[in-house]
């Protein structure tokens, strides 16, 4: 949409080809349909969550950045605020608005828009031949902004990419990038549906530490996911299997804190059952499974454990367990990593370095970043610069 309106203001004709019903599809039920629409963060720290050809969106981010959008969507009449970790929502927690805003730009700039438009092939023969709906139609540019093959029921079904092969670019793998993990142990399967806020999740790999963050996490019934997973799946997506994880329950309480919390609770259950103690200290879903996981008796009275038990508790709060089985499929995936290789795209302008008049924008690229709006800032930045560059010549 945002590719389009700016290729029509440089005074293109311009047609923009829907596959879906109606626009925006999958914008929908982005931020859990509240749409996380981008992220406030300064330029070190946005390309600081690009996990993958960062160095290739400068010019794009430098054409049109968060401020841009947060603009454009404000121009259309629609409030944003600023939520934790610098995202941005509309005031309404309506992914409706957001849809309806650059809509209506789409609709300003003069650019026609074509719902169920099945485009079934492109070919270069000086200019472009399009067919859609059966029917051949010539243009003169073509920007590709076709997403890519996550969330397939919004209509990202990877025809980008053929689209691009036949025109001669090569595409990378396509992977699931921000999924869930599934998990070697069953006891996060028991923990279904408990979400885990304010916790630190580290991930290590051959004895090393390669990620560590402090966040919100849920369990599900195969293993774990919430944004601190989906951050960590896309650090570890070449070779998820075998990454050591934990989880630090209490980050906010030192080792030495933490054992004089606990024994301040034994000493206030002193006669209690250990699992029936520790409803001050976790949920109460978790805590046999921590104390299954400690070793430690449940049925044990809290007076009759030692000093050296205690403190392995408290070790085992500041470290729980876990060990990475597998990752998500890419139908489980938030976006896709993969796509055209940015190698035969020209960053400044977003054209094809093999095919003059074509461009690209968005997913269907070999670009993605973690979760808090940074996917879509890349998609309206590169969108924009593509309609620029299209629009301009």
């Amino acid at each position: 949409m945002i590719a389009a309106a700016e290729a029509a203001r440089r005074g293109s004709d311009v047609t923009l080809f829907e596959h879906n019903e109606k626009l925006g599809k999958k914008l929908f039920i982005t931020g859990k349909g509240r749409c996380n629409i981008t992220n406030t963060a300064g330029k070190d720290e946005f390309f600081n969550n690009v996990a993958r050809n960062g160095r290739f969106l400068y010019s794009a981010l430098d054409s049109f950045s968060s401020a841009d959008i947060v603009e454009l969507i404000n121009r259309e009449g629609v409030k944003t605020k600023v939520e934790r970790g610098d995202r941005v929502f509309p005031e309404s927690d309506k992914s409706s608005d957001v849809i309806k805003a650059l809509a209506s730009n789409l609709k300003k700039s003069g650019a026609h828009t074509e719902l169920n438009a099945d485009v079934e092939g492109i070919g270069a023969n000086n200019g472009f031949i399009v067919c859609v709906n059966g029917v051949k139609r010539r243009f003169d540019r073509v920007i590709l902004a076709t997403g890519g093959m996550s969330y397939r029921s919004t209509g990202s079904t990877g025809d980008g990419y053929r689209f691009a092969k036949s025109l001669g670019h090569t595409v990378n793998e396509p992977r699931g990038a921000l999924v869930p993990l599934e998990t070697n142990e069953d006891w996060p399967i028991r923990l279904q549906g408990l979400t885990l806020k304010n916790v630190t999740l580290s991930a290590y790999k051959g004895g090393k530490r390669i990620f560590r963050e402090l966040g919100e996490m849920l369990f599900t019934h195969f293993g774990v996911s919430g944004p601190l997973v989906l951050t960590l799946s896309s650090i570890i997506a070449d070779a998820p299997e075998g990454i050591k994880c934990f989880i630090d329950l209490k980050p906010g309480l030192e080792a030495h804190e933490l054992d004089k919390r606990v024994l301040r609770d034994f000493e206030e259950n002193t006669r209690k059952q250990l699992k029936n103690s520790l409803g001050a200290l976790l949920p109460m879903n978790m805590i046999p499974v921590i104390i299954e996981l400690s070793g430690i008796d449940p049925a044990a009275s809290v007076d009759s454990i030692t000093r050296e038990q205690r403190r392995s508790f408290c070790e085992l709060l500041k470290a729980v367990p876990f060990t990475v089985k597998r990752a998500g499929k890419l139908d489980e995936a938030i976006v896709t990593r993969g796509g055209v290789s940015v190698k035969e795209i020209n960053p400044s302008t977003m054209e094809s370095k093999l095919v003059k008049g074509l461009f690209f924008a968005g997913e269907i690229m070999d670009v993605d970043a973690f979760t808090g709006g940074f996917n879509l800032q890349i998609a309206y930045s590169t969108g924009f610069l593509a309609g620029r560059s299209a629009g301009g010549e």
